[in-house]
């Protein structure tokens, strides 16, 4: 007996990917900001890759950086261990730069100066 509804196949549906719902600089800072303040510094190289996904993908980023793509590759693996300047390109590439924060999450004020060595 038919009740006059008709269903619909179910369609496939897609894994979640961050990258594809990462659309301005506001959001990849967010999320990257996200990722730091889980206190994981192993899964900021992911989140960097991620971010390198929804941009363009390891290409488009070795050439806002100068870096290879074999570099970025090596970086932003699950093992990889970026040094600041990489990161700090990395960023850049972004949109972003690195700034630094009292615990109590104010930005820091007036400008510090360091005698030299």
């Amino acid at each position: 007996m038919r009740t006059g509804k008709t269903t619909r196949p179910a369609s496939p549906s897609r894994p979640f990917r961050a990258a594809d719902h990462l659309q301005s600089e506001a959001e990849v800072a967010a999320y990257i900001e996200a990722m730091l303040e889980d206190g994981d510094a192993r899964a900021m190289p992911v989140a960097l890759r991620t971010v390198a996904e929804s941009v363009g993908g390891m290409t488009a980023l070795a050439r806002k950086t100068g870096l290879s793509r074999e570099t970025l590759y090596r970086t932003l693996s699950k093992r990889g261990n970026p040094r600041l300047d990489t990161l700090a390109a990395i960023l850049a590439a972004f949109g972003l730069r690195l700034t630094v924060r009292t615990r109590s999450g104010r930005a820091a004020r007036g400008r510090a100066t360091v005698a030299p060595a």
